[in-house]
């Protein structure tokens, strides 16, 4: 495991002579605390294989039942800064996507730290396929050309918003909601991360600039059938909280990878599902009292694991039949990756002292999350999914003993207890952020 510390924004005060605070220096004054919004359409012009169910193969996609897009907001305290990104994706970006972005903004815009959460729809395109024969050039050029443009219209999105940065106010509420079930374990009781949550952006007269959303469960609620680009429930979401606020609204999906939808009896389909769960999103953001914030700061970390797989994909047999199961361009991408180890991405973001922002890249059960949530005795810890990369899915311990679609190896190889080593390093993260515990020496 590589750790890299990206940023760590300190109170500095100004030193008289020997080092001791001088009585006649003046008060430092609180640095800014500044946020901005930009998007941008990534909709694919193109025909493509569909991201999310192995069924259907290498099938072309049929266009688009409504646009997909990459939303951001960018917050700023002093000089550091986090990007916060909502895809309308299936997944967060490639690692080789996210060392093209990261590279971008840091260059263009100083920013050094950056979430980018897809939204997990099963209606998105497949992101993985490359410039190489067998790997997806000659037979899906449509998609590799699209991969190749998507890592600069996230870029694009993030610099409208650097560039839109205004002074800002901020607030957050939550509430815990039974439309979300467990799909995975057959354990009484059965867990759920029921909070929705809800992050208030406005400017300094009070009218909101964002609202960023955060809810874990599956987006698999348009039919299979279609070979259509759709951004299900949270695009509906996101209209409606924009239209009735006359904001922009930013979906971050959870930790949903046991997470199913539960509309109930009276709910029909991705866009009632989605207009109920905005209907809660509006009420909590408008009971939002936001405020500049006392101590305005942005610190981030960055933690990098390698851990072993449960399957083997040296193993010709092995590779031919996830090729028979998806489609070997595919297939032949993700074995590449995965050649070395599982290589997971976790970030840890804290803000203004109080809002802990944690990020994986994969489908993480939601046991992780709510115990996460239990252990950080924060304000507020925020759990985001399939966030700068995916690495399939991180059952808990107790789901790999049970078993099941989501926690065996098939879907899940990541080594067992993966999902619990980086939910304590973003415990360590936080605490270590908030000045709980000492940060380690190097």
């Amino acid at each position: 495991m590589r750790r890299i510390t990206l940023t760590v924004l300190g109170c500095l005060a100004l030193l008289g002579p020997g080092g001791v605070a001088s009585a006649q220096d003046e008060p430092t004054q609180p640095v800014p605390f500044e946020a901005g919004f930009g998007k941008r359409d990534i909709t694919p012009q193109g025909e493509m294989p569909m991201w999310g169910y192995g069924a259907r193969h290498a099938m072309l996609s049929q266009g688009a039942l409504d646009p997909l897009y990459a939303k951001a907001v960018v917050l700023r305290a002093g000089e550091d800064k986090v990007a916060l990104v909502g895809l309308d994706l299936g997944r967060g970006p490639t690692q080789l996507m996210m060392e093209r972005i990261r590279s971008d903004i840091a260059a263009r815009a100083g920013i050094e730290n950056v979430m980018i959460s897809g939204s997990h729809t099963h209606h998105g395109p497949v992101i993985e396929l490359t410039d190489r024969k067998g790997f997806g050039k000659g037979k899906y050029d449509d998609a590799v050309a699209y991969a190749e443009a998507l890592p600069g219209m996230i870029v694009e999105a993030i610099l409208e918003a650097d560039e839109a940065l205004q002074r800002a106010r901020i607030g957050v509420a939550t509430t815990d909601l039974n439309l979300n079930r467990n799909r995975h374990t057959k354990r009484q009781p059965k867990p759920t991360d029921p909070m929705l949550a809800a992050i208030r952006i406005d400017d300094e007269q009070g009218s909101p600039i964002a609202v960023l959303v955060n809810f874990a469960a599956h987006p698999v609620m348009t039919s299979t059938k279609l070979l259509k680009f759709s951004a299900d429930y949270p695009g509906f979401l996101e209209k409606k909280v924009e239209a009735d606020l006359q904001t922009n609204c930013v979906f971050m999906q959870g930790a949903s990878g046991d997470m199913s939808t539960n509309p109930g009896e009276n709910i029909k389909g991705p866009q009632q599902y989605g207009e109920a769960l905005a209907g809660h999103v509006l009420e909590l953001a408008r009971s939002i009292d936001t405020t500049t914030p006392e101590k305005p700061s942005v610190a981030g970390v960055v933690d990098r694991f390698r851990f072993g797989s449960r399957t083997n994909f040296s193993d010709p047999f092995v590779v031919a039949a996830y090729s028979v199961a998806f489609f070997p361009a595919l297939i032949r991408n993700f074995v590449a990756e995965m050649q070395d180890g599982v290589q997971a991405e976790l970030n840890t973001v804290l803000l203004n002292g109080e809002i802990a922002l944690v990020g994986g890249s994969g489908e993480f059960f939601c046991n992780h999350s709510v115990r996460l949530k239990q252990r950080s005795y924060l304000k507020h810890t925020l759990f985001f999914g399939y966030c700068n990369g995916h690495n399939l899915y991180y059952p808990t311990i107790e789901a790999v003993s049970e078993g099941g679609y989501g926690a065996d190896a098939s879907v899940s190889p990541v080594e067992v207890g993966a999902g619990e080593r980086m939910m304590d390093r973003a415990l360590i993260n936080i605490y270590t952020l908030t000045g709980k515990i000492e940060a380690a020496k190097k």
